[in-house]
């Protein structure tokens, strides 16, 4: 069963940047495109990041230009570089799959991002 770990996470002060990471277990990781998500306080989850096994990336248009989704294949990890860090950006972050794909993995524990202003 594919397991998903994230870490990273933290309590930084708004302008920050931190560097979130996925680590996928089991060897599908190489043929999965994978994407970042995020559940802000008391609301739904909501899609931040993806990236096809080629390598190109989508983000939703309020992280675009602040935040980069990336991935090591040989490491089977996806990473989320944050920048610019902003008091809107507090959530719990997941990855799993990509939304396209229709399907997720069962969910991990996610990382917790404050950013205080």
């Amino acid at each position: 069963q594919v397991q998903l770990v994230e870490s990273g996470g933290g309590l930084v002060q708004a302008g920050a940047s931190l560097r979130l990471s996925c680590a996928v277990s089991g060897s599908i990781f190489t043929i999965s495109p994978m994407g970042w998500y995020r559940q802000p306080p008391g609301k739904q989850r909501e899609w931040v990041a993806g990236i096809t096994i080629h390598g190109t990336t989508t983000y939703a248009d309020s992280v675009k230009g602040s935040f980069t989704i990336s991935r090591d294949n040989a490491k089977s990890t996806v990473y989320l570089q944050m920048n610019s860090l902003k008091p809107e950006d507090t959530a719990t972050y997941y990855c799993n799959q990509h939304p396209a794909i229709g399907s997720y993995y069962p969910w991990g524990q996610g990382t917790q991002v404050t950013v205080s202003s």
